[in-house]
């Protein structure tokens, strides 16, 4: 199973979304064919695949028919069910693994991996019961609820600020298992790429820091422009680690919170690439899509060369409509105009509030030329300032 896989065959992803589009356009640059499992027969990626098996994740049919075809296979989401990827790989490499994207399905066992690794997280306690929340200590109130599986881009978590709307919260997400996290005082948000091979070789991006709005990722800057260097080897370090602690096969993004003391806290992690290394693909010499697919292939990995400052602006289904709620086209033509612009749309059928429609990489020699301009498209936009 250490034998590189050399393009010509064809690789699989579960998921069907814009991750997945993306790794299948990196394969097929290389030379590979691409495969895709997902139910939505309009999904993303399945449109651009060689072969899109149609079916649910956990249908043994399809499974044995993306198995069939494919010489390794990949997730582009965590909430793929981890036993599909247990019964595919009875038969194919498949990178991450399943007990892998297990621990990062669920918060509490993510917590404890974090402590296992040596890296910091924020001090928190883990609520199954009437009596866990009854005896949960005063300090980490206030706080933030978060279910312990299916929560992502904001959802699935509440700020508490007392005991009494602590119970409210559990309530409302319905009094399934969750942890509650002492809200610390923030100063700045990073995250770190890393993509970890068989043989244990490790490369990364550089340090990425982020802009999260409404708990879904906004704007991220490369190089990080308030993190030292210290801070930053701190960060990449601690990612590593976590890799290493993981056995991890694959492309893994790890997110940070600096603290307003200096501290750096891990906040969690993803299996998969992620929303913030999306710059990668046109500031970088190596994308985190074409790391994947070394990863997952077994072929070397070459630590990439950031070439441009780049600035990464998320697209949301909002900027289809106007301020009265009718759909609109943006203006794509104005923000084309601008030097350095990149813009990605992922081919969904449906423009939605908080759905991610696309995204826009603003590059330049320098990161003040990159927001400068970046700054420009978000007001053509009508995007937020930062």
């Amino acid at each position: 199973m250490t034998e590189p896989i050399l393009p010509g065959a064809m690789l699989g992803v579960l998921g069907g979304g814009q991750l997945g589009r993306m790794f299948i356009h990196a394969a097929q640059a290389m030379g590979y064919l691409g495969a895709v499992l997902d139910p939505d027969e309009a999904s993303p990626a399945g449109r651009v695949a060689h072969r899109h098996v149609r079916t649910g994740y956990l249908d043994a049919d399809g499974l044995a028919e993306l198995g069939r075809h494919c010489a390794a296979v990949t997730t582009e989401f965590e909430n793929v069910p981890a036993l599909a990827l247990q019964r595919l790989a009875e038969q194919r490499r498949v990178a991450p693994g399943a007990a892998v994207v297990a621990v990062c399905q669920d918060r509490a066992a993510e917590k404890r991996l974090l402590q296992a690794s040596g890296v910091a997280c924020a001090p928190y306690a883990l609520v199954e019961s009437a009596a866990d929340l009854a005896a949960l200590p005063d300090q980490l109130l206030p706080g933030i609820l978060k279910t312990c599986r299916l929560g992502y881009d904001g959802k699935g978590q509440q700020a508490v600020a007392d005991r009494q709307a602590l119970a409210a919260a559990w309530d409302t997400l319905g009094q399934v298992p969750c942890v509650l996290e002492q809200r610390l005082a923030l100063r700045l948000e990073l995250s770190v790429v890393v993509a970890r091979g068989s043989d244990g070789q490790t490369v990364h991006l550089p340090v990425q820091q982020n802009l999260h709005r409404s708990g879904i990722l906004a704007v991220t800057q490369v190089p990080a422009p308030d993190a030292s260097a210290a801070l930053q080897a701190e960060a990449v370090a601690a990612a590593g680690q976590i890799a290493q602690a993981l056995a991890y096969v694959g492309v893994l993004c790890v997110e940070f919170f600096v603290l307003a003391d200096g501290r750096l806290v891990a906040n969690e992690m993803a299996p998969r690439p992620h929303n913030s290394g999306h710059w990668s693909i046109d500031g970088s010499d190596q994308s985190q899509f074409a790391l994947q697919v070394r990863s997952l292939a077994g072929l070397p990995l070459v630590a990439p060369r950031q070439h441009s400052a780049a600035v990464m602006l998320n697209l949301l289904g909002e900027l289809w409509f106007d301020p009265q709620g009718q759909s609109r086209v943006p203006d794509w033509a104005g923000v084309l105009a601008l030097p350095g612009a990149h813009l990605h749309l992922y081919a969904k059928a449906e423009a939605r509030p908080g759905r991610k429609m696309g995204h826009l990489t603003i590059t330049a020699p320098d990161l003040a030329g990159a927001n400068a301009v970046a700054r420009q498209a978000a007001a053509r936009l009508g995007l937020a300032p930062w």
